[in-house]
């Protein structure tokens, strides 16, 4: 049955599937033959066997999921072992993750598919983590303790799945006062701040260049839409389109207005920008703008069904200059 928003042959329908008995009773096989296409990833048995143990661990129902009630827990897990693994043992992190976009191409690639940039919060109850720090958390929809990570998704008529990650460190982690901490955490000597936008930007180029999984579309919110480096990476890229959220209070212009280059030094530096030829010709912001079209020109699309019911957004198209 399709959600009421959706119709049937539409390029975009959510994908539907069933869980039953037999496939929840079969679900550590298909875990092992997940597990094992990744074997030549690692140098020994050991550290390939503690990578299956965790990967049931998180699978699990334990409450608490970190490695001393996982190792306890799960057959064959040892503690100390498990420590050294996550801690300690390195793996080929590259190759696992070429191997793992060429799982998600094989089973939902297609050249219309969507790439989504967005982050997530992990609350934390201690301070000793890489990262951890009073910073907003989606998760539970307020400012808390804990870990933000910047990710990448993939969307397709056939599915969807993440695809790539990165943890956002706040710009205080790399201050004298938290020289220990990192240190402490064996951060690369080399780190260096980078904001989320700046991190969506690096798993994009590296998408892009590896090629594996095609996509036509890019979207985002406005933490994305609001950063100048996102806008212009996205946009060196031939025949990609996207979708980003701006604040509405973004200004605009309904008509290009004439320019000009003009150059200037900034800290000995040669640079150049756009500078507007008539000063009298201001710019509107979008809510002003959308505020003065016509119910009309407005469409209303039911997008998902909410916790509190159905979500509907109002729609129009319009060529503007930011």
């Amino acid at each position: 049955m399709l959600p009421e928003y959706r119709i049937e042959g539409d390029e975009f329908s959510i994908p539907k599937f069933s869980i039953q008995e037999k496939d929840v009773g079969g679900f550590i096989n298909e875990l092992k033959g997940f597990h094992e296409e990744f074997s030549d990833c690692f140098n020994r048995s050991e550290p390939r066997e503690n990578f299956f143990q965790y990967m049931v661990g998180q699978f699990s129902e334990l409450e608490r999921k970190s490695i001393e009630p996982i190792a306890i827990n799960v057959i064959g897990g040892k503690v100390r072992s498990m420590q050294r693994f996550i801690s300690d043992v390195i793996w080929d992190d590259e190759k696992m993750l070429k191997k793992y976009h060429k799982m998600v191409n094989d089973d939902m690639g297609e050249p219309n598919g969507v790439l989504i940039f967005d982050e997530s919060g992990i609350s934390k109850k201690g301070s000793d983590s890489i990262g951890v720090g009073k910073q907003y958390c989606g998760n539970i929809g307020k400012v808390d303790n804990c870990q933000v990570g910047v990710f990448s998704a993939y969307a397709s008529s056939h599915g969807y799945a993440l695809l790539d990650k990165r943890l956002f460190i706040p710009e205080h982690w790399f201050t004298e006062e938290y020289a220990f901490k990192m240190k402490k955490c064996n951060a690369p000597e080399d780190i260096e701040f980078k904001s989320k936008p700046q991190l969506a930007v690096e798993m994009l180029h590296r998408l892009e260049k590896e090629r594996t999984v095609p996509f036509k579309y890019i979207a985002a919110d406005s933490i994305y839409g609001n950063s100048p480096e996102f806008i212009e990476a996205v946009q060196s890229y031939v025949n990609k389109v996207y979708f980003v959220s701006i604040p509405c209070t973004t200004l605009c212009w309904l008509q290009s207005p004439v320019t000009i280059t003009k150059k200037y030094k900034y800290k000995e530096e040669l640079r150049s920008k756009q500078v507007i030829l008539d000063s009298q010709k201001k710019p509107i912001s979008i809510e002003k703008f959308a505020k003065t079209l016509n119910d009309y020109f407005w469409y209303r699309r039911k997008v998902s069904e909410g916790t509190k019911g159905p979500i509907e957004y109002e729609f129009t198209k319009r060529r503007i200059t930011l």
